[in-house]
């Protein structure tokens, strides 16, 4: 189990990384307003985060 719960924080923290390699501060303030968002159950927070990553995202793109 513990093996499991290390890999699950190992590829967080990558995930986290390439968010902000790709998309920057922006980017990773957008994904932690998504997170919070969803695990608060609170609408606002997490379409606000998940605007943000799209405005980040078809910027980039």
């Amino acid at each position: 189990m513990p093996l499991i719960a290390l890999a699950i924080a190992a590829l967080a923290v990558g995930f986290e990384q390439l968010v902000q390699w790709q998309l920057g501060t922006m980017g990773i303030v957008a994904l932690v307003a998504l997170t919070a968002g969803i695990k608060s159950k609170s609408v606002a927070i997490g379409g606000i985060g998940g605007v943000i990553l799209v405005m980040l995202l078809a910027q980039s793109g």
